[in-house]
């Protein structure tokens, strides 16, 4: 198998495990109203995915330094698989979808860093930078997706719909994997198994820990990863509202879709950054976004005081400033991780990201609860973040200059 068909066959699974993902964020006002939960509990549910993801990506990326990958990934597609199946089917209030949730986090911790790692330990340099790319940009797109597929399941066929979708493609990511991830695809470079470090016990995270350079792309990306999922988990939520305040003109699509048009213009963007990262430098572009995202995370909120379209405008411009820097933060922590430690540090970097992602949720809840559902409840839902990722960047730099 070529390199090229074997990094699209990856990113194709990594589509279909993926595209259920954000079914929950995207069907959220239903299920709030549905099941009668508050602003926080619906945090909770968003952020269940990330907390689980936590605790099972340092294993189950750590692993993947002693087996296969492949075993790795057909365990997290077949748990992906029973989360979607069983929120479609037990599913009928809070805790058995907390628990689901949870489990969906555990299946996509099998998924995400093991197949993203069969890409990385088979290519180098500017080859392997790109193929990151890509498989950040597959991920990406299939998370848009999600969105404008759960919404059109939804209405054609009931919220159940959606959930069985995603399980079922879950499915078929699994199929891909074990296909795709054999012993004669395209073999890793011979200075890497000529020169890879003695593995270091399984949970062993202090050699990573030690290196700043890898550490100041892990910061990074856990602010990003807190932004990134407040904004998915809240966004149609925050539309929907806006719309009920102020009404839409025609032309203005629904929240669902217009959410998944702001994840296309991300993924485009990121992309485009990881290019102009390798053009004027990884730190500047990064430095770029994260300071536009501040200043989107507070036009955002205000936003819903004025109309549908400006607060949609806000929401896509946001989503779009955060991932210019996704490929490109991604990119630093691979290339700063050593060698024989890849699995470890894509493990750190991956569990830091989500904590992130699971508290950025759970934040916005936690703010609407205290401040109610109007303008200021979202400002300072959606402000918090502008504050995290300002620390995140200082910290990023400091480490940065340090390595």
């Amino acid at each position: 198998m070529t390199v090229t068909r074997f990094v699209a066959a990856i990113v194709v699974a990594q589509v279909l495990a993926q595209i259920g993902a954000f079914t929950l964020p995207a069907l959220l006002p239903g299920f709030i109203a549905r099941w009668s939960l508050s602003a926080t509990q619906a945090g909770w549910l968003i952020g269940a995915f990330f907390a689980a993801y936590v605790v099972a990506v340092p294993v189950l990326v750590s692993l993947t330094d002693r087996l296969p990958a492949r075993r790795v990934y057909l365990v997290g597609a077949g748990l992906t698989a029973a989360s979607h199946l069983g929120f479609a089917l037990l599913a009928d209030g809070f805790w058995g979808a907390l628990a689901l949730r949870a489990i969906a986090g555990i299946g996509w911790a099998g998924c995400y860093m093991p197949g993203l790692k069969a890409i990385a330990d088979r290519l180098e340099g500017q080859a392997q930078s790109r193929a990151i790319t890509w498989h950040a940009a597959g991920v990406g797109i299939a998370g848009a997706a999600s969105f404008a597929v759960a919404g059109g399941l939804d209405a054609l066929a009931g919220p159940i719909a959606p959930f069985l979708f995603g399980g079922v493609a879950a499915l078929m990511a699994g199929v891909i994997g074990a296909v795709v991830m054999q012993a004669d695809g395209p073999q890793p470079p011979r200075h890497a198994t000529l020169h890879a470090a003695p593995p270091a016990a399984l949970l062993d995270f202090r050699p990573v820990l030690r290196n700043r350079a890898a550490m100041a792309w892990i910061v990074g990306y856990t602010v990003h990863t807190w932004e990134l999922a407040a904004l998915r988990a809240w966004a149609v939520t925050f539309l929907a509202v806006t719309i009920a305040w102020h009404g839409a003109p025609a032309w203005l699509p629904g929240p669902t879709a217009l959410f998944t048009v702001a994840g296309l213009v991300g993924i485009a963007v990121s992309v485009c950054g990881n290019e102009t990262a390798q053009r004027f430098g990884r730190a500047r572009v990064v430095a770029w976004a994260m300071g536009a995202a501040a200043t989107l995370a507070l036009l955002t909120g205000w936003s819903g005081m004025v109309s549908a379209p400006l607060a949609a405008l806000c929401v896509v411009l946001w989503n779009a400033a955060i991932y210019l820097d996704s490929s490109a933060l991604t990119a630093g922590t691979v290339q700063a991780a050593a060698e024989g430690r890849r699995g470890a540090t894509m493990g750190l970097h991956s569990m830091c990201g989500y904590a992130g992602g699971f508290l950025g949720p759970l934040g916005v809840g936690v703010a609407l609860d205290v401040a109610g559902n109007g303008a200021l409840g979202w400002s300072l839902g959606f402000g918090h973040l502008a504050i995290v990722t300002l620390i995140g960047l200082l910290v990023l730099r400091r480490l940065g200059r340090q390595r």
